[in-house]
């Protein structure tokens, strides 16, 4: 399938082809952007180059949460729609092998110094989304309205999309009747998937802090053992999926780290783990948290342990696809991009910050995949490169191409033209 044509719809839509000038465009930004990553919240020199890009369309724009950017355009009377990237990458030694591969080192927020890599795709994203502005840009006679490119950074901690909102996104920016969001995958290129209602879990990351009293190994009954006491929590909490949620909601309960001690002959004063927690339901979401603070504290009191501390490391929001706006742009992406090419999936159990920005404007908004493997990458491969892996590489084309398309598809949708108009203008 060839993913970029111009084609009138059922919905007198015209999506405009790529030039192959605009296309090599895309692609050196690809490879750039995928050449020097940064991570959440420091992608300063990202935001510098995508201001400039914009700034060259003649775009308004502004910096928001310090390296977020917003590219307006303004084209007559109309709606307005906006379009959300994000930004980040990950802190990944890239192992893909290509020759616009990342070398790139950045640091974490405690000074660990990390290599960096767009292990997530955010690259993908952003240079479709310049490249729908580009073509938004040549093409002001085929729709009406105001259009607001969205750069954001941070998502990867959950912090961007908040950190835009709080520092004055939509009172700065025209408040749109939708946003739209799109993100790579490990799908078959060329495809859109999509879900109706939830599209993505919520997630919320916990670090706990267990407290007890250290001791030496030969005299445990001097001790209050942490370790002991964070075992107990630990096995509680794997029930609260089985025995205190309904089988037909979603949830997910996983503790990943667990640090304890130095030596094996002290019983130490302190344990730590960290656990995530993955649901699509609110009030899911309220009584698994819930269940593990009255578990965690409830062990401690048990043990006759000091209270444990609970700090929350990030928290994910719901990213929900408003029915109406997902199925009137659904009849038009398959007419677009083909009936078997948009397909309907489950909701995702991985998650996204995109959801905050609709939310915080009081608008809905609408969030799809798109995706980026090919056959070489596919077919009888014994593992496929997935988001988040230090091999993950989605093929350029029709990677990008078909990224391009179904988000003009989303923009048009909404501040498109009929081809008559288009006619009587020219």
């Amino acid at each position: 399938m060839i993913a970029d044509f111009t084609k009138d719809t059922m919905n007198s839509l015209t999506v405009p082809p790529l030039t192959d000038d605009l296309r090599e465009q895309m692609h050196a930004l690809y490879r750039h952007l995928h050449a020097h990553p940064e991570l959440s919240m420091q992608e300063h020199a990202t935001a510098d180059l995508l201001q400039r890009e914009l700034d060259e369309l003649g775009a308004e724009t502004f910096r928001c949460a310090g390296t977020g950017v917003v590219g307006i355009l303004r084209n007559g009377e109309g709606p307005t729609v906006a379009f959300r990237a994000d930004t980040d990458a990950l802190p990944l030694r890239e192992e893909t092998g290509l020759d616009y591969a990342s070398s790139a080192m950045g640091h974490l927020e405690d000074g660990t110094e990390v290599p960096v890599m767009h292990g997530c795709g955010h690259d993908t994203h952003m240079a479709v989304l310049v490249t729908v502005t580009k073509l938004l840009t040549e093409r002001r006679d085929l729709w009406r309205g105001t259009f607001v490119a969205i750069f954001q950074p941070g998502e990867e901690i959950a912090a961007g999309a908040r950190a835009m909102v709080a520092d004055g996104l939509w009172e700065r920016a025209p408040v749109p009747e939708v946003v739209f969001g799109q993100h790579v995958m490990p799908q078959a290129a060329g495809t859109i998937h999509y879900s109706t209602g939830d599209a993505m879990s919520m997630a919320d990351s916990w670090r706990v802090t267990v407290r007890g009293k250290g001791a030496h190994a030969s005299q445990p009954q001097d001790s209050t053992d942490p370790v002991l006491l964070g075992a107990h929590m630990i096995t509680r909490i794997q029930g609260i999926v089985s025995r205190e949620v309904d089988p037909r909601q979603a949830a997910v309960v996983t503790v990943a780290t667990f640090q304890a001690g130095l030596k094996e002959n002290i019983i130490p004063s302190s344990a730590e783990f960290t656990l995530n927690v993955r649901t699509l339901n609110p009030d899911v979401r309220q009584r698994v948290l819930s269940a593990l603070e009255r578990i965690i504290h409830g062990e401690a009191v048990t043990s006759g342990a000091p209270e444990p501390i609970i700090e929350e490391i990030s928290s994910f929001p719901r990213n929900y696809n408003a029915p109406a706006e997902t199925a009137e742009l659904i009849e038009t992406m398959r007419t677009v991009l083909g009936e078997t090419d948009v397909v309907e999936v489950p909701p995702l159990m991985g998650s996204e910050d995109f959801g905050v920005l609709g939310e915080a404007a009081g608008v809905p908004s609408v969030f799809w995949m798109f995706g980026g493997h090919d056959d070489a990458t596919m077919d009888g491969a014994a593992e496929i490169p997935v988001n988040h892996s230090p091999k993950f590489a989605p093929v350029v084309e029709p990677t990008l191409s078909t990224g391009v398309t179904a988000a003009l598809t989303g923009v048009l949708s909404r501040l498109g033209v009929s081809p008559a108009e288009v006619r009587d203008e020219d």
